[in-house]
């Protein structure tokens, strides 16, 4: 699976990958590999980031791909990817983005 053509697909509604750009309903995604939860810059998190004390890497993406809303209670992403391998395609791209 590719994973930019994936994230165009299903991501860029509400998440750029340019970091000069604005938030969108999500926060930009790049160079989120490595970064603390919840601290995009110009992005008003839900309530539930306060609690999340960890730095994203591609396990915790993948876990947050599989279902945000158990990952952090209250977090408002609707969208879930139950399938693995278009989740570590996606989580792939995402780590290129720095």
């Amino acid at each position: 699976a590719d994973g930019a053509a994936l994230f165009k697909q299903q991501c860029a509604l509400c998440h750029t990958t340019n970091a000069s750009d604005p938030p969108r309903q999500g926060p930009t995604l790049f160079n989120i590999v490595g970064r603390e939860a919840g601290t995009a810059e110009g992005f008003r998190y839900s309530a539930g980031f306060a609690n999340a004390k960890f730095k994203w890497d591609e396990q915790k993406l993948d876990q947050w791909l599989v279902d945000p809303q158990a990952m952090i209670p209250g977090a408002i992403m609707p969208y879930k990817q139950p399938k693995p391998e278009l989740r570590m395609a996606i989580v792939s791209y995402l780590k290129e983005l720095h």
